[in-house]
């Protein structure tokens, strides 16, 4: 994970010193390290972190659904976590930002009346698109996207610096030597199998333990799917889940254009 969010951090630190920095969204799926990233920056880089989890803590939600009054926000959140804020020294971080529409609303009074805190924010990245705040804060945030590790990452967490040295001094499209291309097959395969993710990712370079790796990636799967459930209607979540099901099939097959058989048998498009 330390090698996963050098990038992210290096980017993060230019945020905080920046004299036109705004309130911050973490963008990206679930489970690609959004929270660890944020926490990790916080904890190198300010005297403190005041985090609140709107999934965990559904009482934060009230201190910003009665007023827009910034100093009253902080005040409120300052006593209900027992935390300190402190202008530049503190990282405020606001995390599961979609269960809280009006936490997204807010940072535009942050932008423009308390510009001197520093907060950054994350959350699902389909719910923050569908948590329909009152009114989206549009040029009053900024936002970073977090993507899974790449390949020379996970090179360098695998301990494989020399290999990702190798893949550096690349250039140009000419035939890999095989003291590298061998390795860098075998690596690039277990790569795709991870997906990048970093907790999948982290049980591979560790432990070497194909199962619990896969039960990692099934447990993401999973998360996602529950996503999905909590932001239909009721009656289309079975149809939206049959098609997530119906995604490996879609992509395994040369024709790349989406069958709606595949999904169920005579299925069609109107009905998905």
């Amino acid at each position: 994970m330390v090698v996963y969010g050098k990038i992210a951090i290096a980017k993060l630190y230019k945020w905080k010193n920046s004299p036109y920095r705004k309130p911050l969204i973490l963008k990206g799926v679930r489970q690609v390290g959004k929270t660890w990233i944020l926490k990790e920056f916080g904890k190198r880089y300010y005297e403190n972190i005041a985090y609140f989890n709107f999934d965990e803590n559904i009482e934060y939600k009230h201190f910003f659904e009665t007023t827009k009054d910034t100093n009253r926000i902080l005040q409120n959140l300052m006593l209900a976590s027992g935390q300190k804020i402190l202008p530049e020294k503190t990282l405020i971080f606001f995390d599961e930002i979609q269960d809280c529409p009006n936490v997204i609303n807010s940072l535009k009074y942050f932008c423009e009346n308390a510009p001197e805190y520093h907060i950054a924010c994350a959350g699902s990245l389909l719910g923050v698109a569908l948590a329909n705040p009152s009114s989206f804060p549009v040029g009053k945030v900024s936002f970073m996207q977090i993507d899974p590790m790449s390949f020379t990452e996970f090179l360098i967490a695998n301990g494989d610096e020399k290999l990702a040295k190798y893949l550096e001094t690349v250039n140009t499209i000419e035939p890999i030597p095989d003291a590298f291309f061998n390795p860098l097959y075998e690596k690039l395969k277990m790569y795709y199998v991870t997906g990048g993710m970093p907790e999948p990712v982290k049980i591979w370079t560790e432990a070497r333990d194909v199962e619990a790796m896969q039960e990692s990636l099934s447990a993401i799967i999973e998360a996602y799917e529950r996503d999905f459930a909590k932001h239909p209607n009721v009656s289309e979540f079975p149809k939206i889940s049959m098609i997530w099901k119906s995604i490996p099939s879609q992509l395994a097959r040369e024709n790349k254009k989406f069958i709606y058989k595949v999904v169920k048998e005579g299925a069609k498009a109107r009905e998905y």
